[in-house]
């Protein structure tokens, strides 16, 4: 089966300083897809999982977004809503107040912080990692070694959303390497 996709626009790309006890990314933004998948189709948790699987983003949970201030330092986290709305912060607690919807994606990179504000009651959303890379629940500043974990962690050549994209590549592929 085929994941049918929206011509969604290129993503909105967020960058965040350290805001403790959020270490955020140093090098990567957040990308902010919307509307990735139309909101009137059915199951869209289904077809998230169906998506971010072909780009080798493995999904592991269907669940909503804690209501406190976390991070990871083991993985890169992919975030595709589907069903309902919610107003999340992202990057700490003096971070960006983002309001996101049915078909939205959000990329985060290690590091970066976020929160559930509010949400409807049938906000559902699906998450996704790497292989071998997972969500640690960090809510405290980082220690040394979480920093450098954060610096170092790898990531794969494939946007979970669109694949060997451009922007992808220009945003996350090529700032790190470059």
């Amino acid at each position: 089966m085929t994941v049918s996709q929206t011509d969604s626009p290129s993503p909105t790309s967020l960058m965040f300083e350290p805001n403790h006890p959020v270490p955020n990314n140093p090098d990567l933004p957040v990308l902010v897809y919307t509307q990735v998948l139309s909101p009137q189709f059915v199951d869209l948790a289904t077809r998230f999982e169906e998506m971010f699987t072909t780009q080798g983003w493995p999904p592991k949970w269907r669940s909503r977004i804690y209501d406190y201030h976390h991070y990871h330092t083991e993985g890169h986290e992919v975030l595709g809503v589907a069903t309902g709305h919610a107003q999340l912060m992202l990057g700490g607690s003096h971070g960006h107040i983002l309001e996101v919807g049915a078909g939205d994606v959000l990329l985060l990179p290690v590091g970066t912080g976020h929160r559930n504000i509010s949400a409807s009651e049938d906000f559902l959303v699906v998450g996704a990692y790497p292989p071998g890379q997972h969500a640690d629940i960090c809510r405290e500043a980082p220690s040394q070694a979480q920093l450098a974990r954060i610096k170092q962690l790898p990531f794969p050549d494939q946007s979970p959303v669109k694949g060997d994209d451009g922007t992808y590549r220009g945003l996350w592929i090529d700032r790190r390497t470059g």
